[in-house]
């Protein structure tokens, strides 16, 4: 299909562009009132994610709003290990759970590597939003990293402090090797059937990444987003963009970029520019705006945009981004504010 706005893809590529790209994490969601009103006729949160119709409706849903240049699929991290069993529900106020956490060795050699036909629901979210967007801007995919999943399945949860997680690294490796790897060929699998769906981009959240050592971090995340990069290449899906954010692992940002992937996420805890130091033009970088400017006065907003973008300098590879996602108490107009100020700063 032909996309009306590509702006997003050529930055990818680090292809000259007439203005910054702008899309936001969580861009769908609990801050905008239509949103709500979708999450409460679907009455729980798997069933709006799982329902294609409704995931396309609340996927474009900002693009009605603002002039984004990319939507990205109504979904959820955690739907992987849902189709290794593990059966994910959410808790008001305590976020997501699983009903067979994993709690010893015996399960993780158990787990099956789900097929993408195994998230049929999400393939066909994409495929749907795909056709109603019929074009007009790029549709982003997505999945958690292995190491990101691990935290989840391992503390059935969220974590201050990933006791659970670290302890499964440090007393049994070997155990945490075999669940990062099945993770990375499932992930694999997924992203593949997102992108014969639709998806022309796909993005991998390591959330969690920054909770790690350096060493750490490259021995048991760094490695199994490279396995799911090559994976891709291996496969025939190369020319489609990947884009890894690992936030709060700015000390990786270098080897990150070292990857084959096409873009990297910044978080709002380094200048853009020191980013752009460490990888060169090896890949392009999306972000950086701190999430809560967003509660500022507007001119605030704008000359906080102005200045991400000016840090960046007036060459390709941008798209503009949060350093992370979206709050639902912020508000659309803020929104607004920000897109505009995109647009604006970056066509001067």
């Amino acid at each position: 299909m032909q996309l009306k706005n590509d702006l997003y893809l050529r930055a990818l590529r680090r292809e000259a562009t007439e203005r910054t790209p702008v899309w936001l994490m969580r861009q769908a969601g609990r801050y905008l009132p239509e949103y709500r009103a979708v999450r409460a006729k679907a009455g729980d949160f798997m069933t709006l994610a799982s329902t294609p119709e409704m995931a396309c409706e609340v996927t474009i849903q900002p693009l009605e709003r603002f002039p984004l240049d990319a939507a990205i699929i109504f979904s959820d991290i955690l739907t992987i290990p849902d189709a290794m069993g593990l059966d994910l529900y959410f808790v008001q106020g305590e976020g997501p759970k699983f009903k067979n956490p994993i709690t010893d060795a015996k399960q993780i050699e158990q787990l099956p590597v789900p097929e993408a036909d195994d998230l049929q629901y999400v393939m066909d979210a994409i495929a749907l939003t795909t056709k109603t967007l019929d074009g007009r801007v790029p549709l982003i995919g997505f999945s958690g990293s292995p190491w990101t999943l691990l935290t989840y399945m391992i503390e059935n949860g969220g974590s201050k402090t990933y006791a659970k997680s670290k302890a499964l690294l440090y007393k049994t490796p070997e155990l945490a090797h075999m669940l990062l790897d099945k993770l990375a060929q499932s992930i694999v699998k997924y992203l593949i059937g997102q992108i014969q769906s639709g998806a022309s981009a796909v993005q991998i959240f390591d959330s969690w990444g920054g909770v790690l050592s350096p060493a750490d971090f490259r021995q048991f995340s760094l490695q199994y987003m490279q396995q799911i990069v090559s994976g891709l290449k291996a496969a025939g899906f190369g020319d489609t963009p990947v884009i890894l954010f690992s936030k709060g692992a700015n000390q990786s940002l270098e080897a990150l970029s070292k990857t084959g992937c096409h873009g990297l996420g910044v978080d709002w805890t380094i200048d853009i520019d020191n980013a752009q130091k460490l990888t060169g033009s090896r890949v392009a970088l999306q972000g950086n705006l701190d999430p809560a400017t967003l509660y500022a006065p507007d001119e605030h907003i704008n000359q906080a945009v102005k200045g991400v973008i000016d840090a960046y300098g007036n060459q390709p590879g941008h798209i503009f981004n949060l350093g992370h996602g979206m709050q639902p108490d912020m508000s659309p107009d803020k929104v607004a504010v920000l897109v505009d100020a995109v647009r604006e700063h970056s066509t001067k």
